[in-house]
């Protein structure tokens, strides 16, 4: 019985050092191959980090879902409200309306974005239990932060803990969709749709909605762009960041130290490139793109900017987590586009994000020392575990050692079956979406500009 069952954990073990990588590999694959042979992924076959650039600020490379096979999977994922996503409206008076609104609920003076970040990241650590040692996952400890940070941005006012909830139940299932460690609960979404739509018909937004959208729009758009698609980046870029810091200690001891105001900011510039937010963005071609010698790239291919293989590029030992390159790099002159690029609609949230990130991060390590022993992936599907040690009370060493060494052997048990769910419910997703044909269907279906015809988008995957 010992020889089997030592013989069972040497399996799960060997699997668990494969499996992780060979479901990312699969998922990249997936992306780039769903559009079939009109498609073109770089860096690739067909060009380096050189042509990556200079495609991704071509203006002709300005659709962003119609005419592409892999927006019906990202338009599943996203729903309610795909078709007014600012991510994947496409070039017009909507994406203007949309983006002009963004702008203005964004521009906050850096103090008050300080400020701000620093109130809701201390009410949260608050509800952390006083010991000096307590296991948490970095996503599910950032998300409701950032559900408070974007919902006092939207209504100027505290976020009450019902609006904190429905914010962090739709955040969180977007994203475990999204990374096929769990399916879509369609009514767990409208929850928040229906409470928008309330604070919509009672006057309760303090800013100029996009006029060009419907009511029901308007509140699909507050729900993808802020509760949405901003809180899970910011949750997921706090995650890597601070496991980042705690898988280095020397990183975090001097941060602790230094004096340098602008080591944090290397820190967080290394993070997003070893970790960038966004695995493969895509984008159509509107028009013909002569290369010259290397031909023309006709309208309406579909072009995969694969993030990750990007950033590698152009850095010496790419692998190696090392801040003080930023010393000298400067992102213009490198493969660096965390917020994608000036030509091709960069993040609106580009000046905000670092000011709010740098705040949480300083307020956190105020009152904790990280320490962490899990894979750190671009994807963290596990959601980043990590120990908090408290500053005030520490816990003994050998008792952090004992559980550094649990919490490493859990991680790549569950690595195992975590990559056997994504591939089962990725493939289920995937199938799911090109049935539904989301995207598809909403560029065939005749309509005028206060129409919102998509209700296959509320049909749950469970």
């Amino acid at each position: 019985m010992l020889t089997r069952a030592l013989a069972t954990v040497g399996a799960l073990w060997a699997v668990s050092r494969w499996l992780p990588r060979a479901v990312v590999a699969l998922r990249v694959w997936i992306f780039a191959k769903v559009n079939g042979s009109n498609e073109i992924t770089l860096p690739g076959e067909r060009g380096g980090p050189e042509l990556f650039m200079r495609l991704y600020a071509d203006p002709a490379a300005n659709g962003r879902s119609r005419g592409a096979a892999l927006s019906d999977l990202f338009w599943y994922w996203l729903a309610p409200g795909p078709e007014v996503h600012q991510e994947h409206l496409e070039d017009g008076p909507r994406y203007d309306d949309a983006a002009r609104t963004t702008r203005a609920v964004l521009a906050v003076p850096t103090a008050e974005i300080e400020r701000l970040a620093d109130r809701c990241a201390r009410r949260v650590l608050d509800e952390l239990p006083a010991r000096p040692l307590t296991l948490v996952r970095l996503r599910d400890l950032m998300m409701p932060v950032w559900a408070e940070f974007f919902y006092e941005l939207v209504f100027r006012e505290p976020c009450p803990r019902e609006a904190r909830d429905l914010i962090v139940g739709n955040a969180d299932d977007v994203i475990t969709s999204l990374k096929c460690t769990g399916l879509r609960h369609m009514r767990r979404r409208d929850r928040l749709t229906r409470y928008l739509l309330a604070r919509i018909d009672a006057g309760d937004i303090p800013h100029q909605l996009p006029a060009s959208l419907s009511r029901r729009e308007r509140a699909y758009y507050l729900q993808g762009a802020f509760f949405n698609t901003a809180v899970v980046q910011m949750s997921e870029g706090m995650a890597h960041l601070l496991l980042a810091i705690a898988q280095h200690q020397p990183v975090q001891d001097r941060l602790l130290t230094d004096l340098d105001p602008h080591y944090l900011d290397h820190v967080l510039d290394e993070t997003l490139r070893q970790f960038p937010l966004f695995g493969i963005a895509h984008r159509i071609t509107t028009d013909d793109i002569d290369l010259g010698a290397d031909g023309t790239i006709p309208a309406g291919t579909v072009l995969c900017f694969n993030y990750p293989e990007f950033e590698r590029t152009g850095h010496t030992d790419p692998d190696r987590f090392d801040p003080d390159r930023w010393s000298t790099h400067r992102r213009k002159n490198t493969h660096h586009i965390p917020f994608g690029v000036a030509a091709n609609r960069p993040c609106p949230a580009w000046r905000l994000s670092p000011i709010a990130m740098r705040a949480v991060t300083r307020t956190v390590l105020s009152r904790y020392h990280l320490r962490s022993s899990v894979t750190h992936t671009r994807s963290i599907p596990h959601r980043a575990p990590c120990l908090l040690l408290s500053t005030t009370e520490p816990p003994s060493p050998p008792r952090v050692h004992a559980t550094l060494t649990a919490l490493k052997a859990r991680d790549k048990f569950e690595d195992v079956w975590r990559g056997l769910t994504q591939l089962a419910l990725g493939t289920y997703m995937v199938l799911d979406a090109r049935h539904q044909h989301l995207c598809q269907t909403y560029f065939a279906t005749p309509r005028t500009p206060q129409t919102c015809p998509i209700p296959h988008s509320q049909r749950s995957s469970v």
